[in-house]
């Protein structure tokens, strides 16, 4: 074989050149065939598995959904009075065209000026007369020419509530105005007659309550991906009350306007609607006839308080009232009132503020004279639940007698009590002998000193958990915002546990609602059940279907030998001249709760008024608290609260299952 000089084989140096070739050939395809397959599947990645979202993606790109406020449902009392409710009116809007801004829109500036003139023009002419008159300014303010306040395709509402010739001016000239829309909102309206406005409550637009209020910051700070739910600066929340409840079902869902947007945030094209929807109606268990006179009946004796002497004094610093009413077998709220109240229609957000719900809260309507809360002590209407704590303890029977000296001595320093104005009893034959006359002594000795020998300092607990299970200290279950639980000073350690007993026992350690007191009384009426109190019975959607009913829920209920509840509502017997000529037989409890005031740097002495009754004494339909800060002696001062209350219930539903007012007269 002929080789090179080299030494090399030319045949076997082909072989090796063919060889080497076909390797990086191989290499050449076996590499764009990776690169293919890797294309393949990233686009099928795109296609199948991105695909979804990138569209969302380009969507939310170039389109904004604007939110439209829906309708508020209407609020209505028992009989179907509307107490809350939402009139239509015709706002103008405008959405932003061109970019105005004094920046890059500056060129454009000359424009917008000229349209808010023209805009101007038109509610000179139309507008009512007797309405404050719009500016060029001010259409200019509320558009918003630089986005400070919305974004540049959100649209600006100029202005509210337009007469019938506006709208029609607008809407038949709606290509001389770019931008223009006219949009159907709603205005929230309340009774006049100004009914029970602290339990209804009132509105204020979302814009100011999100920062105020945790529900609202937090719907503000995370914002729904559904535009139904979003809500919208200019649209009215609920701020307390069962406005603030209900919100979600008052308010509805909003309709929307989506928008396609340009690159520069300005609308490119014609926009599409969705209607809102309507929310819910709620139907309230409280009457409005019973109501406003509950509500007269507090100012009435207020009135009556600073003129008339009560154990010999006037009570001028008596200025504020509370009262609930309670059906005993259902739990339905008919009447809450605290007084002095306020007009929502007003929105005067200083007085409405100071005006809080006195029945649930300690913050109460005005303060009274000495500023005091509107949560006292119980005083004398504690003692029913002292003897069944006593008896249920077997501290004492059903038929133990006592001898009433006026005076109880407890603790190794001799502490006294005595009977309300010095009252001696003498002989009593039974536990219900001691609460008709409210025997301060006997709930010292029989009750707060026993229970301190029978537990010792554990008696405070012992004590607690009855006053829970009568709701006394615990949420009542109110559909209410912010419910007040109470003040619990017989928890405070600072004295010692058996002072605390014995002034517990007779009502001088818990302060509690209105609205726990009459939850109280009403278990009392049922001997033994504790009811959840109903405002609302039912949620009806626009068309009137019923979406949701409250049916009557027994929270707890205690297990008392029957004879231990004839004994105490036997006691529930005390004289009260406002009962005169009553036609029911009823059990009632009065109640002077002591507390500390101070005038001019002295430390006086003033007294509550306070007093529970359920009627009839058998077969109970009603169970009525009422207190009256500062107002004196409970018989005098709350009791003839509670007699017009039980009157005005008796003609619209009858105590005895028969409404008067259908009634005839011989």
């Amino acid at each position: 074989m002929k080789t090179n000089r080299y030494g090399e084989d030319p045949q076997a140096r082909e072989i090796s050149m063919q060889r080497h070739f076909n390797i990086r050939l191989n290499v050449f395809f076996f590499s764009a065939f990776a690169i293919f397959t890797v294309i393949i599947i990233r686009l099928a990645i795109i296609q199948f598995v991105e695909g979804p979202d990138l569209t969302a993606l380009e969507t939310n790109q170039t389109f904004r959904e604007i939110p439209l406020p829906p309708g508020r449902g209407t609020i209505y009392d028992d009989t179907g009075v509307r107490l809350a409710y939402s009139t239509p009116v015709q706002s103008l809007y405008i959405t932003l065209l061109k970019d105005y801004s004094s920046g890059s829109g500056a060129k454009n500036r000359p424009e917008a000026l000229a349209l808010a003139a023209d805009i101007v023009k038109i509610f000179d002419k139309y507008g009512d007369p007797s309405s404050p008159k719009m500016t060029v300014n001010d259409v200019v303010t509320a558009m918003d020419l630089d986005s400070k306040i919305s974004g540049g395709y959100a649209p600006r509402r100029i202005k509210e509530d337009l007469n019938e010739k506006e709208i029609a001016y607008f809407m038949e000239h709606k290509n001389d105005f770019p931008g223009i829309d006219v949009v159907e909102e709603s205005i929230r309206h309340y009774d006049s007659d100004r009914v029970a406005v602290q339990t209804i409550g009132y509105t204020k637009k979302f814009k100011g309550a999100s920062y105020s209020l945790p529900l609202y910051e937090q719907l503000r700070s995370v914002k729904s991906s559904d535009p139904t739910l979003q809500y919208i600066d200019t649209e009215d929340v609920g701020y307390d009350g069962l406005e603030y409840q209900y919100q979600a079902e008052l308010r509805g869902r909003n309709g929307f306007k989506s928008v396609p947007i340009n690159a520069q945030n300005m609308v490119s094209g014609t926009a599409q609607y969705t209607a809102p929807e309507k929310g819910g109606d709620l139907h309230l268990t409280l009457n409005k006839t019973i109501q406003l006179k509950t509500q007269q009946a507090i100012t009435d004796q207020l009135n009556w308080l600073h003129t008339h002497p009560v154990s010999g004094d006037l009570h001028p610093n008596a200025k504020t009232g509370y009262a609930v009413a309670m059906e005993v077998e259902t739990g339905n709220i008919v009447a809450m009132a605290s007084m002095p109240d306020y007009d929502p229609n007003t929105q005067e957000g200083w007085s409405i503020e100071n005006y809080q719900n006195g029945t649930i809260t300690p913050y109460s309507s005005g303060r009274s004279g000495h500023n005091l809360e509107s949560v006292v002590l119980l005083g004398s209407t504690i003692k029913p639940l002292s003897v069944l704590v006593g008896l249920n303890e077997k501290l004492f029977t059903t038929t133990t007698s006592y001898q009433d000296r006026g005076i109880a001595e407890f603790g190794k320093d001799g502490s006294t009590v005595r009977n309300s104005q010095g009252h001696v009893y003498g002989y009593l034959r039974s536990p219900a002998e001691a609460i008709r006359h409210s025997s301060n002594v006997f709930m010292v000795d029989m009750v707060g000193k026993k229970m301190y020998s029978k537990y010792g300092s554990d008696g405070i607990a012992k004590w607690d958990s009855y006053m829970k299970e009568f709701g006394l200290g615990v949420s009542t279950g109110i559909d209410l915002p912010n419910e007040y639980l109470g003040t619990l000073e017989y928890k405070n350690e600072s004295e010692t546990a058996l002072s605390r007993l014995v002034y517990a026992s007779w009502g001088q350690q818990g302060k509690y609602t209105t609205m726990q007191l009459a939850q109280y009384a009403a278990m009392l009426a049922s001997r033994g059940k504790r009811m959840e109190p109903h405002l609302v019975s039912k949620i009806t959607d626009s068309t009137g279907k019923v979406i949701k009913t409250f049916e009557p829920k027994v929270l707890n209920e205690v297990d008392f030998n029957s004879s231990y509840w004839k004994e105490v509502i036997k006691g529930m017997a005390t004289d009260v001249s406002a009962f005169d000529g009553f036609a029911y037989d009823f059990a009632r409890k009065t109640g002077t709760s002591t507390q500390d005031v101070y005038i001019k740097g002295h430390k006086v002495q003033t007294d509550n008024g306070v007093f529970i009754a359920f009627a009839p004494r058998e077969n109970p339909k009603l169970a009525v608290a009422v207190v009256i800060p500062e107002g004196g002696f409970g018989a005098q001062s709350a009791a003839p609260v509670a007699r017009k209350i039980f009157d005005a219930y008796d003609q619209e539903y009858g105590l005895d299952g028969v409404p008067k007012k259908n009634v005839s007269k011989p």
